[in-house]
């Protein structure tokens, strides 16, 4: 039997544990997408909560089925409550997701993902693919925080990266690469529309947030996360061809998703 059939199960499962116990997935995310990412904790059937202040995110990190760490709109102090709410969850055996935002457009960008993971035990790194090739010291070029080139496939980046750093790794685009460095797996589902909002990439890791919270294995939460979002985005593009509108449909489809729908739609293949 092809792997990713069970890991594809293993997805819908989490799914439809996302969806019946509604872990709390606490954010340290960026101003540009709360709001989205909120919404789409929120749709998948997850409860969010985006906290941020030195005061409280050691206890709430401590509360949480997941924490997702992203890095948008950084400052020193949001680094250090990242830190802070990081090692709080490492405490408790909550997983922790990165999105390391831009990467290698600024050192200060590239010098805070290196520290956050020196100092926090990081169970899932999602990136685009420069953002990804540059925390693990391969070739990229990123405009802003948007991909312009690299030297490898995802399959490639994804794994060199979860060998690098002992995670799993995605890295998400035209299609998406999952790896923990010994198992890589493709994802084929989602529609270009997704790349004409912002903050795609930003739901994707809340999403991936949510499925950590029920499924141990990285690899299998990180494929349920872009399955969903990639199968979602496939129908939301049946509904509405316009960014705007497609944005709505996209957060319907997400509220809709079941289990069933990743086991009959999901398009997964093992990566070379």
């Amino acid at each position: 039997m092809d792997k990713s059939v069970n890991y594809i199960k293993q997805a819908a499962l989490a799914l439809d544990k996302i969806r019946s116990g509604k872990p709390l997935v606490h954010s340290l995310t960026n101003y540009v997408v709360m709001n989205q990412t909120a919404n789409i904790l929120l749709h998948i059937g997850a409860s969010p909560v985006m906290a941020h202040a030195q005061e409280e995110v050691e206890e709430m990190a401590a509360l949480a089925g997941a924490l997702v760490l992203n890095i948008g709109t950084l400052d020193p102090y949001w680094v250090e409550s990242m830190i802070m709410a990081g090692r709080a969850a490492n405490a408790k055996g909550v997983p922790v997701v990165l999105d390391p935002v831009g990467a290698g457009a600024t050192r200060f960008r590239t010098d805070s993902c290196m520290r956050i993971l020196e100092q926090v035990k990081v169970d899932l790194i999602r990136g685009n693919s420069a953002e990804v090739s540059i925390l693990a010291g391969m070739e990229a070029k990123i405009k802003g925080v948007d991909a312009v080139g690299t030297a490898d496939t995802h399959a490639a980046i994804a794994r060199r990266a979860a060998e690098v750093f002992g995670v799993a790794a995605a890295v998400t685009g035209a299609q998406d690469a999952v790896s923990d460095g010994i198992t890589t797996l493709l994802i084929d589902n989602g529609h270009p529309l997704l790349g004409e909002l912002t903050g795609t990439g930003c739901m994707a890791t809340a999403l991936t947030g949510a499925f950590l919270a029920v499924e141990k294995d990285p690899l299998a939460a990180a494929l349920g996360a872009l399955v969903s979002f990639g199968i979602a985005g496939e129908w939301a593009a049946k509904v509405s061809q316009f960014p705007g509108s497609f944005q709505v449909a996209l957060f319907d489809e997400v509220y809709r998703l079941r289990g069933v729908d990743l086991t009959e739609g999901a398009r997964v293949v093992v990566g070379s």
